[in-house]
């Protein structure tokens, strides 16, 4: 007798497959110490990351305190700061506050007579008019007809009085003659022993000058210490802003040796 088996049905079926898969971010500890998927890190966190895993300072692991590294063409700092336009940002600062200080001597030169008519000379005379303090160069024209003469036409005549007395209360050193229409201010010849003062002037503004070049080096150091630049950048700006400060002290020089020759010709 022959036995027929009947034939086996499998009854499994295959579970569907999903076809999109969502990863969730995992979190793993490593020595005690949390890493999340640097997908979510911002820039100056994957620069700690990558620092970490390289050892950082000395190859042992730790934070690499001075640790820099180039992004985007920039030289960045650890923590994301830009050293460049930081170093570049304070020169400029610096250079613009030095080059007024400079701006300043000069515009106190040209009020120093020197025995040739400069209207300069009266920049700084304040006429009271009708009780406010008016620079005198607002009051009227002033021309320079020869080389030994300014000539003053007021706006309004009947302010001639009181520019008159402002002209000799102020310590240019000149008597003004009034024909009651215009100012007239001849340019007296200069003594010697005048001339030696005149010089002392100049020298104690260039000396002013390059006190005030000297603080804006100071504070432009300060602001550089508080920023946490890389030791080398740090030293590196230190050094541009003294070379910048040495170029301006010599400006200053310069221009004082100038204004000195004028004062002193004969």
């Amino acid at each position: 007798m022959s036995i027929v088996r009947a034939p086996q049905t499998c009854s499994l079926q295959a579970a569907p497959v999903h076809k999109t898969l969502v990863f969730r971010a995992c979190s793993f500890r490593t020595s005690g110490r949390a890493v999340v998927p640097i997908e979510q890190r911002d820039a100056a966190s994957r620069m700690s990351v990558v620092l970490f895993a390289k050892g950082g300072k000395g190859g042992k692991g730790g934070k690499a305190e001075t640790a820099v590294k180039e992004e985007k063409g920039g030289k960045v700092a650890a923590g994301g700061i830009d050293v460049q336009k930081i170093a570049a940002d304070a020169k400029k600062d610096a250079d613009e506050r030095m080059r007024k200080c400079l701006n300043v001597v000069a515009e106190g030169f040209n009020t120093i007579r020197t025995g040739r008519a400069n209207p300069a000379i009266l920049d700084k005379i304040m006429v009271d008019y009708f009780g406010a303090p008016t620079p005198l160069k607002q009051m009227g024209a002033v021309t320079v007809p020869d080389a030994q003469t300014l000539m003053i036409a007021p706006f309004d005549r009947s302010t001639l009085r009181d520019i008159e007395r402002a002209i000799q209360e102020s310590d240019i050193g000149i008597n003004p003659n009034n024909d009651g229409e215009r100012i007239r201010l001849v340019m007296p010849p200069m003594t010697q022993e005048r001339r030696k003062e005149l010089a002392k002037q100049v020298s104690k503004m260039t000396e002013d000058g390059k006190v005030a070049v000297r603080n804006v080096r100071k504070d432009a150091m300060k602001k550089a210490e508080k920023v946490e630049l890389p030791k080398d950048d740090k030293k590196a700006l230190e050094d541009d802003i003294q070379k910048l400060t040495d170029s301006y002290v010599k400006k200053l020089d310069d221009m004082s040796k100038t204004k000195t020759d004028e004062v002193m010709k004969l």
